[in-house]
C-alpha cells in the first residue's frame, strides 16, 4: 500500500473530554485530565491502531465557566515528553501559543521532545484565542487579529532559522582529534526583525527528521494563508463534505502560490466519534451524553467563543440575539458561522446554544457507516486524513477495535507503521538545513534576487521550489 494513497489518523488527547458534562458520563474517569495513566493508556491503544500522531490542546486563560477539561489539567510538552518514553512510533503533537512565549525557549522545548523521541515531535501554533490570556502574562492588551498573525508569521520564521543552528553532520565527537564540533557547520541566526531580535545559535542540533512538524488550524481567509505558507499539516474542522473539499482545494493551492507542491501539506478535520453495533445504538450514546448538558452549562460553552458573554441575560427561546462584532478578536471563523447559521436556519439561543455544547456529527453510526464516510471525503480529496476525538468515554477504544480494521480491510490504512519519525508516516518531506551546501546551490539558481528557495526530499530525491520573499507582509487570522 503506497504511503501517498493512505488515511492519516490523529489521536486527541482530551481528558474528560470537550464536553462541559462528560465528566459526569458513567463510564468517564473524573480526574482524566491530569492522569498520566489514563493518558498512558489512549496513547498505547492509538500506537496499536496504527494512528500517525497524538494531539495535545491547550488554553491560558480559565474562568469559574471554562470547560472542565480546561480547570484542571497537564501542560502539552510535558505530558508528551512523559509519552515519548512510552510510546515508540506515534507522532507527539503539543500546542504552544505564538503571542505568550519567545521563539528562543519554544524552539529549544520542541527541539528537545524531537531528539528525546527521536524525531516524532509536532507543534500545533496558536496564537492564544481567548482576550484573558493577557492578563495572565503581564500584558496590558490582547492582540488584535492581524497583529497575531503578523507576530506569527515572523515568530515561525525565527523558529525555523534557530532549529537550523547546526547543520546535520556538526557534531563530529572525534575524541582521538579533540575535536567535538565542526565551526564551519554552526550558524548564528542574528535575526533583527520587527517583533523579535534573536541572535542564536539554539543549543540543540536537529533531529532525524529535520524539523519538528507545524501543525495550524486555518479556517479564515487570512488563517489559510497562515497555514499555506508555514504549516506541514491543518487542524481544520467541517460539517459537510463539499465545505471540506472545497477547503482542501483552497489550502493546497494557497500552498502552491508559495512555491510549494500540494503534497508537502496535509489537509486534516476534526472529527467527533460515536461507534454503536447498531444506528439506534449510536444515537442512544449520543443521547446519553447530550442530556447530561444542562442549559447553563450549554449558555457558559457558547459564551467562550464570545469572550466569555453572559448569554443568560436573553430570552432562551427568542431568535438568537443580535451582538455585533463581539468575538471577533478570539474565535473569529466560529463565531461567524454560529451567527450566520442562527440567522439562516431561523434558530433560538437555546438551539444554538444545546448544538454547540454537544455537537451531532455525521460520524455517528456503525462502524461500517463510519469507514464509508472517511472513505467517501478521503476520495473525494476534500480530507488526506482526520483527528479523532472520541464522543463518549468508549469512543476512541471502539474506532481503533471496530473502524481501524475496516479501513486496513479495504487498503486505506496501514497495518504497519511505514517509518519511525513524524515526517516519515505522515509522508512529508525532510527540510534541507538552510545553510547546507546543497540548499545554498539550489538558491544560486533561483532567477529572481529577492527570492529565496526551499528544498525537500522525497525518499531520497531532492527538490527545489521558490518561495515568495519574507519582505511580502501577509495579513493573518485565526480560525
Amino acid at each position: 500500500m503506497s504511503q501517498r494513497k493512505s488515511i492519516k489518523l490523529g489521536a486527541i488527547l482530551h481528558g474528560v473530554g470537550g464536553n462541559m458534562a462528560g465528566w459526569r458520563h458513567p463510564d468517564a474517569q473524573p480526574d482524566a485530565s491530569v492522569s498520566f495513566s489514563f493518558y498512558k493508556e489512549q496513547a498505547l491503544k492509538a500506537e496499536e491502531g496504527k494512528f500517525d500522531f497524538l494531539f495535545v490542546a491547550d488554553g491560558l486563560y480559565i474562568t469559574e465557566k471554562s470547560l472542565p477539561h480546561f480547570l484542571n489539567r497537564f501542560e502539552p510538552i510535558t505530558v508528551l515528553s512523559a509519552l515519548g518514553g512510552v510510546t515508540s512510533r506515534i507522532g507527539l503533537v503539543g500546542t504552544l501559543s505564538t503571542t505568550y512565549s519567545e521563539p528562543f525557549t519554544v524552539a529549544r522545548q520542541f527541539a528537545s521532545l524531537d531528539q528525546l523521541s527521536d524525531g516524532r515531535a509536532g507543534w500545533n501554533v496558536v496564537t492564544s484565542p481567548l482576550e484573558g490570556s493577557a492578563l495572565n502574562f503581564s500584558k496590558g492588551q490582547h492582540p488584535e487579529h492581524p497583529l497575531r498573525y503578523r507576530i506569527a508569521d515572523e515568530y515561525l520564521q525565527v523558529t525555523k532559522g534557530l532549529w537550523d543552528s547546526w547543520e546535520d553532520d556538526a557534531f563530529v565527537r572525534n575524541k582521538e582529534a579533540g575535536v567535538f564540533f565542526d565551526p564551519e557547520k554552526l550558524h548564528t541566526l542574528n535575526h533583527q526583525g520587527e517583533f523579535f531580535s534573536v541572535k542564536g545559535p539554539l543549543n540543540i542540533a536537529r533531529s532525524r527528521q529535520g524539523q519538528p512538524v507545524i501543525f495550524q488550524a486555518g479556517a479564515s481567509e487570512d488563517g489559510k494563508t497562515l497555514a499555506a505558507k508555514h504549516a506541514d499539516a491543518v487542524f481544520t474542522n467541517h460539517e459537510t463534505l463539499e465545505s471540506a473539499r472545497d477547503y482542501y482545494q483552497d489550502v493546497k493551492q494557497r500552498a502552491v502560490a508559495f512555491g510549494r507542491s500540494p503534497e508537502d501539506i496535509v489537509i486534516l478535520p476534526g472529527i467527533n466519534v460515536i461507534v454503536g453495533e447498531t444506528e439506534q445504538e449510536a444515537e442512544q450514546k449520543y443521547w446519553e451524553l447530550a442530556k447530561l448538558v444542562t442549559i447553563q452549562n450549554a449558555l457558559d460553552y457558547l459564551g467562550r467563543y464570545f469572550e466569555h458573554h453572559d448569554f443568560g441575560q436573553y430570552a432562551l427561546d427568542e431568535p438568537f440575539p443580535e451582538i455585533g462584532e463581539l468575538g471577533g478578536n478570539s474565535f473569529r471563523s466560529t463565531t461567524d458561522r454560529i451567527k450566520r447559521e442562527a440567522q439562516e436556519q431561523k434558530l433560538t439561543l437555546r438551539e444554538v446554544a444545546l448544538r454547540e455544547a454537544t455537537p451531532r456529527t455525521g460520524f455517528i453510526g456503525t462502524p461500517e457507516q463510519i469507514a464509508d464516510k472517511l472513505q467517501a471525503w478521503f476520495e473525494a480529496g476534500a480530507a488526506d486524513g482526520f483527528i479523532v476525538a472520541g464522543g463518549v468515554p468508549s469512543s476512541f477504544a471502539d474506532f481503533v477495535e471496530q473502524v481501524v480494521p475496516i479501513l486496513q480491510q479495504r487498503g486505506l490504512f496501514r497495518t504497519e507503521y511505514e517509518a519511525d519519525t513524524l515526517r516519515g508516516n505522515l509522508g512529508l518531506p525532510i527540510p534541507i538545513n538552510q545553510y547546507a551546501a546543497d540548499y545554498k546551490s539550489s538558491t544560486a539558481s533561483v532567477d529572481a534576487p529577492a527570492t529565496a528557495a526551499t528544498s525537500q526530499v522525497y525518499g531520497g530525491k531532492k527538490e527545489f521550489y521558490p518561495i515568495p520573499s519574507t519582505d511580502q507582509e501577509v495579513m493573518i487570522c485565526h480560525m
